[in-house]
């Protein structure tokens, strides 16, 4: 058994995607992993009423349109019962950043970029 449903990555970057779901199916966290380059799309499809109920999101701060921080404020807002456990995956060294994601008692760490094995498992 899988400790998540579904592994949801939400970055800008399709090659940080892509190098982050390889190292991410290597850990066999979850049966499916899927990435969005807009925070918007990943709201939309997390309104699904019938989305699996273990989530694992990896969310970058610095996107075009709606950054991390406003994807989190929007979070806020779903009406669902799924206890996601949400990470913040940056290459923001800033304390103030790792300070802010504090403030959202739903986001359970922070990672700077790169992802690797023992940064994401140091969460876990």
């Amino acid at each position: 058994m899988y400790p998540f449903d579904l592994i949801v990555l939400i970055d800008d970057d399709p090659i940080n995607n892509l190098i982050n779901k390889r190292l991410i199916n290597k850990l066999n966290l979850s049966p499916k992993t899927i990435e969005f380059l807009e925070a918007e799309m990943a709201l939309q499809y997390l309104k699904d009423p019938k989305l699996e109920k273990r989530l694992l999101i990896l969310v970058d701060i610095n996107m075009p349109v709606m950054n991390g921080w406003d994807f989190l404020s929007q979070y806020l807002e779903l009406e669902n019962e799924r206890k996601d456990r949400i990470i913040m995956l940056s290459s923001s060294i800033d304390f103030q950043d790792r300070q802010r994601s504090k403030e959202f008692p739903f986001v359970s760490g922070f990672i700077e970029k790169p992802l690797t094995h023992e940064k994401l498992k140091s969460l876990l």
